[in-house]
């Protein structure tokens, strides 16, 4: 555990607004999200001994992700072992457990760290704007009310705007219709025509959960996905004993993450160049396809064309059976339009339906959608047209130049391959680093400079740029959100865990400005403090 911190009191100002006296903001800190994310980094505060937190989060409950998506058959994807903090281990029922279990854990995570008191639900963040004045963000919500904080933490995810298919008529549809991010569980399936549309990672879980309810299910494929075996299990008692041992939990950890690693920082950085072990990959996902269908045709429009990694790896050991059964459709001509009845195809065929249910993903960073809502830095700078100007970039993928005092979970170039909870716990520590760095030198604002923030960046790209990812044309097709609307794979950090956990824990100091108020008493007029330096 983090050694407490003793927190520096706030600077007596005179602010710019006629306002005098002591400025003092709201809060210490503002955090955008009561998912993992959010509730990870506001744990590593606590622990630094940074208490006067605020947590803004839209649902009425914490898990973000987990809290939103709650349709039938969500379960992660990732070994249950690797899906929990470090310092926070679980015992889950499952090797895969299911999401309910996953929110369960953010409700017991917020009520040890006493954070449901400083948590406001139902409450969404319609701006943030930097008061340069003052050395604070003013937060406007959804109420009207204002909230200032000396730091605000975005922790909103990729996954949170739900994408709607762009299908003409749509809205003209007489059935009841619902996104899987939104599920209406009022909605009865049962003797019900029901259609999907998409294929993704969430459709794969759920297609066989509605399979096994609705009288007819049609399944609307634009781009297949690879799909593996799901080794799911209930976790055993031997296990459960064992994981419950610090060393031998912590060995297993080790030895899952050592995989990881090689994927990751050997493979992923020459993919782009072992063209014949991709084209191995696909060859063997083939054969598996057909082994499990024994239906070539069936297989064929199932299999996807694009390289194996192109889109995060799914598992199940349902999704590919369900069209083999006698009540399931699987539609691969495109979607011409809607009507009041049901879709229809590019072949002419209108096929009824009841219940829509649309699978079709998210808007991740995407023009207009990232970030979610406005975000204004330093000299009025626009978040979002910052990156529409300049690309995506970030300080290893938490932090951006004009934009002081301000932290994203993720920010652009930040997930690694694997467990996400890996990566919130790297960004954790370095958003305590950096304020409890600014709390030392009695700084008011910290902000990264411009120099590192590019050379993340462009390494970054110039990794990415040798990965299938980017390197021929082995995703064609694939309408992956590993690249994004730039053309570059912004939302991958092309580096092993190791990596992203030693820079963000031991960045030097001084990839930062820090800042004092010039109305500091005895200060002299202008004055500010940079490094330690006044000028």
């Amino acid at each position: 555990m983090a050694v407490p911190t003793a927190r520096m009191p706030v600077p007596r100002v005179v602010s710019r607004n006629g306002k005098s006296g002591p400025h003092r903001p709201d809060h210490e800190v503002i955090i955008v999200g009561a998912g993992l994310s959010g509730i990870g980094i506001a744990m590593r505060l606590m622990k630094a001994g940074i208490d006067d937190i605020r947590i803004i989060e839209k649902w009425d409950r914490p898990g973000g992700v987990w809290r939103a998506n709650t349709y039938p058959g969500i379960a992660v994807d990732v070994p249950s072992m690797f899906y929990s903090f470090s310092y926070e281990p679980r015992n889950w029922s499952r090797f895969f457990p299911p999401g309910a279990e996953i929110q369960q854990y953010a409700e017991d995570l917020l009520d040890k760290y006493d954070l449901r008191r400083r948590t406001l639900f139902n409450t969404t963040i319609r701006a943030a704007t930097w008061d340069e004045a003052d050395h604070l963000w003013r937060a406007t919500l959804d109420d009207g009310r204002e909230l200032t904080a000396r730091f605000a933490i975005a922790c909103v995810g990729g996954l949170e705007v739900p994408r709607f298919p762009d299908i003409p008529g749509l809205d003209g549809f007489a059935g009841q219709k619902m996104h899987s991010a939104r599920w209406d569980h009022g909605i009865d399936l049962r003797g019900k025509r029901v259609a999907v549309i998409g294929t993704g990672a969430s459709a794969l879980q759920l297609i066989p959960e509605v399979a096994d309810t609705a009288a007819h299910l049609d399944v609307y494929q634009r781009t297949a996905i690879w799909v593996g075996p799901r080794p799911d299990f209930a976790t055993p008692p031997w296990l459960h004993w064992l994981l419950d041992k610090d060393v031998p939990r912590l060995v297993i950890r080790a030895v899952g993450q050592s995989g990881i690693q090689l994927v990751q920082g050997a493979a992923l950085p020459i993919s782009g160049y072992i063209s014949p072990a991709l084209r191995v990959a696909n060859a063997v996902g083939g054969l598996y396809y057909r082994a499990v269908l024994r239906d070539r045709e069936l297989a064929a429009k199932l299999t996807p064309s694009y390289a194996i990694g192109c889109k995060r790896p799914s598992v199940s050991n349902r999704y590919l059976t369900t069209f083999k059964r006698p009540d399931v459709e699987l539609v691969t001509d495109p979607i011409e339009r809607a009507t009041p009845a049901g879709l229809v195809t590019a072949d002419g065929v209108e096929r009824p339906i009841d219940v829509l249910i649309c699978a079709s993903g998210f808007h991740v960073l995407e023009k207009g959608y990232t970030p979610p809502f406005p975000i204004t830095g330093r000299y009025g700078k626009d978040l979002g047209e910052f990156w529409d100007r300049h690309l995506f970039r970030s300080y290893q993928g938490v932090t951006i130049p004009h934009f002081p005092n301000a932290f994203m979970m993720p920010g652009p170039y930040n997930l690694i391959l694997g467990s996400f909870i890996t990566s919130i716990e790297a960004t954790a520590y370095h958003v305590a680093r950096v304020i409890t760095e600014c709390h030392r030198r009695g700084a008011t604002a910290a902000e990264v400079r411009r120099e590192p923030t590019d050379r993340y960046t462009e390494r970054c790209r110039a990794i990415l740029g040798k990965t299938f990812l980017q390197n021929g044309n082995y995703c064609t097709g694939s309408n992956t959100y590993y690249v994004d609307y730039q053309g570059g794979s912004a939302v991958v950090r092309p580096t092993t865990s190791v990596d992203q956990y030693v820079r963000l824990r031991f960045s030097p100091h001084d990839d930062y400005s820090y800042r004092t108020l010039a109305r500091v008493p005895g200060a002299r007029p202008g004055q500010f403090e940079t490094h330690g330096v006044t000028s």
